[in-house]
């Protein structure tokens, strides 16, 4: 299961942290995505999503 955002296809990033020294670290960042029941082609299925396309209402909640 990869950590992908199925509605935006938002997924992994890379990049540096950067300390006070500025010494560079690589580091990846995820999405935060919940693992919801939603209405897809009129069916109830589980897809991840990020909270993101929660919030903003692109996923239709199956109850």
């Amino acid at each position: 299961m990869a950590r992908v955002c199925e509605v935006c296809a938002k997924g992994k990033v890379s990049g540096n942290v950067v300390s006070h020294s500025n010494r560079h670290n690589r580091r990846t960042w995820e999405p935060n995505l919940r693992r919801v029941r939603a209405i897809v082609n009129g069916t109830a299925k589980r897809i991840n999503v990020c909270t993101r396309c929660l919030r903003s209402g692109r996923v239709e909640r199956a109850l």
